[in-house]
């Protein structure tokens, strides 16, 4: 595809309140996993605020970071993409409790407008006027990757002049409940430790800003790769291992570039037992001499934003020239032939491969490029 310039930025994430804070965060090697110092009144107005839940609250205070970070408002003919893994399953509940107890007569109109998943996405085109798509993707920890491909397919079309691509999640009850039952939960978030036992559940939300042309840019968005394990369960990754390279691969392809072109890999590694296993012998199967390869979802855990924080630090990486450490790992499984990240350090970095695996299959996969 065409190079589609990453031009703005804007992160509402565990402990990281904008680009600069996430930056820092990613530096600290301390991880976070709860929004708890986000103000929703310094992005968004009382009356608006009002009606949006903690999901809708996430996407546009991201988008209206991503927007300062620009430096000037989106034109009104831009697009909205954003990915969330379970949508605002809270506000779901709340409304089917007022539902039950009340009847559909005195059920809050407002409680069941926000339970849809594309609330978040729909409240930031209607605060910054934009006219452009507006769409939702749900497919779990790919949400994020698969919202980015749409919208750079768009700005690359030529569809529309700019997007909004990005990705929102939140910790709720329900959810934890859920994925506590069958087994999806670990003590500590540990991507590719032999030790781990499942992933922690992250929250917030990132807002990138895609543009065809831009004389600065935190990265470029030059290919993508899409797949399907056809091995996994609704609830957990298969070994489809030739799946995730075939994935890998197309994305590379994408980029018109070769695999020796990869300089690192960003991997969707979430501390899960059979993720993280099929993703290293994905990997060790395409490179021979495999490149760096960062785990940052110890930093934040999964879900934080559907992958989105993921795809931030990639573009940090190459605006910064730096790989970051991978937070969590001490000691890989005996079949791993690669140590990821232990330190951050400089490194000039042309291309990298970010990947996304999700429970139930999807395979989403992306080079940026300097």
């Amino acid at each position: 595809m065409t190079r589609v310039a990453i031009t703005a930025i804007g992160v509402v994430a565990p402990n990281a309140i904008g680009i600069n804070a996430f930056r820092d965060l990613l530096d600290s090697g301390k991880s976070a996993f709860r929004v708890q110092d986000f103000v929703p009144k310094q992005f968004i107005a009382p009356m608006k605020l009002r009606r949006m839940n903690t999901l809708s609250r996430f996407g546009v205070a991201a988008s209206r970071l991503a927007i300062d970070d620009r430096g000037s408002e989106l034109p009104e003919g831009a697009g909205v993409a954003m990915g969330t893994a379970f949508g605002p399953v809270q506000t779901s509940v709340d409304y089917m409790q007022e539902y039950v107890e009340k009847g559909a007569a005195l059920a809050p109109p407002q409680l069941f407008a926000e339970s849809v998943a594309n609330a978040a996405g729909s409240h930031a085109g209607i605060e910054f006027g934009l006219r452009g798509f507006n769409v939702t993707l749900t497919q779990r920890e790919s949400s994020a990757l698969a919202a980015l491909m749409y919208a750079a397919s768009q700005v690359n079309k030529g569809s529309v002049p700019a997007a909004i691509a990005g990705g929102v999640d939140e910790v709720s009850e329900i959810v934890v409940s859920v994925l506590d039952r069958i087994g999806a939960l670990g003590r500590c978030s540990r991507p590719f430790d032999r030790h781990r036992d499942g992933m922690v559940m992250g929250e917030g939300g990132a807002a990138l800003i895609l543009e065809a042309d831009a004389a600065d840019a935190y990265a470029h968005v030059s290919g993508f790769g899409i797949a399907r394990d056809r091995t996994s369960t609704i609830s957990d990754w298969g070994d489809g291992v030739d799946d995730v390279v075939r994935a890998m691969r197309a994305a590379i392809d994408d980029a018109e570039i070769t695999i020796d072109d990869i300089d690192a890999i960003y991997a969707s590694a979430n501390s899960s037992i059979r993720a993280d296993r099929l993703e290293y012998r994905a990997i060790q199967t395409l490179f021979d001499n495999v490149p760096p390869v960062v785990a940052t979802k110890g930093y934040f855990g999964e879900y934080a934003a559907g992958g989105a924080l993921q795809l931030v630090a990639a573009a940090l990486a190459i605006r910064d020239q730096k790989l970051h450490a991978s937070l969590g790992f001490s000691e890989g499984e005996e079949a791993m032939r690669f140590t990821p990240t232990r330190e951050a350090a400089p490194r000039k970095l042309r291309h990298v491969l970010v990947n996304s695996l999700s429970a139930g299959g999807g395979i989403v996969c992306a080079v940026l490029s300097a």
